[in-house]
């Protein structure tokens, strides 16, 4: 008895895991890849995560001015949420992550501009630095 106990755990333990994995879709805008070894989006259950985009423009170069760094952060996370057929209203959750504490107010005016309200949970981060060349640094999470 307990040996078949066992062996229906383990098999519902396994069976869910394997659905799980059937059920995750890598999302990336036509033509872009990532620039490492990751996944800029990946479609789970419904709910999109997307990796951190930073403000890299179709050529990989960060602009010079950080309006338009922030701009084309958003930019790059909309074109994500485009190729899963989502929007900025389906975003739920955000994580910025600044270089320079400064640069604050400038960034959430342009935040402000993207998210309409009701707005998603969001975390900002001022951190040492980041992986490339960039100022910031954007993840989200989104849910039809």
């Amino acid at each position: 008895m307990h040996k078949c106990a066992g062996v229906i755990v383990l098999v519902a333990l396994f069976g869910s895991g394997a659905s799980l994995a059937a059920q995750k879709k890598i999302i990336s805008p036509p033509g872009t890849k990532p620039g490492g070894n990751y996944s800029q989006g990946i479609m789970a259950d419904g709910t999109l995560f997307i990796s951190g985009q930073g403000g890299e423009d179709e050529t990989g170069k960060i602009p010079a001015d950080f309006g338009t760094e922030v701009k084309q952060c958003l930019n790059n996370i909309g074109a994500v949420m485009k190729a899963a057929g989502m929007a900025p209203a389906d975003v739920v959750s955000v994580q910025v992550y600044l270089t320079d504490r400064s640069k604050f107010q400038q960034m959430n005016a342009i935040y402000t501009s993207y998210f309409t309200d009701p707005r998603p949970t969001r975390t900002t981060v001022v951190v040492a630095g980041l992986v490339g060349p960039g100022n910031i640094e954007i993840t989200v999470t989104a849910k039809k």
